[in-house]
């Protein structure tokens, strides 16, 4: 698997794309104007938009995708555009309103749009093949969400956290989590934090309190900074707490996390299972390296002069289980 940086910026300007993630080549994260570096047939392949909110930067490719791929998706079902209900009626009813712009999900046919609308909730895991992914909360000014990309096998989920301001609700899930890479958006830099506070956004000092609640080693980019900001927000963001390694993203950037497939997980759980059953009691919880030295005890029938190697000493060789 890998995620395309295609826009990532607060706003627009000569080389500042908003924000939009392409997983695989069939899987988009929000529709900002980064969609637009796209080629034509790199826009036909996308089969699922997933929205974090309703806000223009996030939405404006929408409908732009759908007309310029209309025919090239003839005979395909619709893209599907998932979202909180909130988002999905905002989409409807002021964008694909016929005045705005022509209403897709009935276009070209009722029967065959090219778009259709799916509702998800907070909480809700969504399958897309082997890729698993969790719909996060968020607190903006409009009902919006992040989103967990999980089952990756480099160690752990790769976050979005979308438009939002402090929110305690997102690091309760978190902490329940392990997180390789977290994305998170800072817009303003701390002189506007009358601005980031009115329109529930982040700023600096509001992004190292957050990250105070984020368990070491996550690596943290930075995305949303408002264009020509760039520099004073990551001079603000660098006398943070230096615990984590934090860097701004870029458009044009691509993370390379690897999917490991559910089977395969579900098969390691039943095999340790299986594994455990045949075990008496008092080895099923107890270390690998401390049940051999108890194993090598028990089989010494004569005094020896080479004693157990401590559990210390030996090097364990189990298997490893993602979590």
């Amino acid at each position: 698997m890998q995620i395309r940086v295609l826009g990532c910026s607060g706003g627009i300007a000569a080389g500042c794309r908003t924000t939009a993630f392409l997983v695989d080549d069939d899987l988009l994260v929000d529709a900002g104007t980064g969609l637009g570096d796209l080629s034509l047939d790199e826009l036909a392949q996308i089969d699922h938009i997933l929205l974090s909110h309703s806000h223009l930067d996030h939405v404006l490719g929408v409908p732009l995708l759908a007309d310029s791929v209309i025919r090239r998706r003839a005979g395909r079902p619709p893209i599907q555009v998932h979202g909180l209900s909130a988002t999905l009626a905002a989409l409807r009813d002021h964008v694909l309103n016929g005045v705005i712009w022509p209403d897709f999900t009935r276009l070209p046919s009722a029967d065959r749009p090219v778009l259709a609308l799916q509702a998800f909730d907070i909480g809700q895991v969504l399958l897309f093949g082997q890729r698993r992914i969790e719909v996060l909360p968020a607190r903006h000014t409009v009902p919006a969400v992040g989103f967990a990309l999980l089952g990756t096998d480099d160690g752990g989920a790769w976050v979005f956290t979308g438009d939002t301001g402090p929110n305690p609700a997102l690091w309760q899930r978190l902490r329940s989590m392990r997180v390789r890479h977290l994305v998170i958006e800072t817009t303003f830099r701390d002189a506007d934090h009358p601005v980031a506070s009115a329109s529930r956004h982040l700023h600096p000092a509001t992004l190292g309190l957050e990250l105070a609640q984020l368990a070491q080693g996550v690596e943290v980019h930075v995305t949303h900074v408002k264009p020509g900001e760039m520099a004073t927000v990551m001079a603000e963001i660098a006398a943070l707490d230096p615990r984590h390694r934090i860097q701004a993203l870029a458009a044009g950037q691509v993370m390379k996390p690897r999917w490991l497939p559910l089977e395969f997980l579900l098969t390691r759980c039943v095999l340790v299972l299986v594994a455990l059953a045949g075990q008496p009691r008092w080895q099923r919880t107890m270390h690998p390296s401390t049940r051999r030295l108890k194993q090598c005890h028990a089989s010494r029938k004569t005094p020896t002069s080479t004693p157990c190697a401590p559990p210390m000493c030996r090097s364990a060789s189990w298997p490893m289980l993602p979590s």
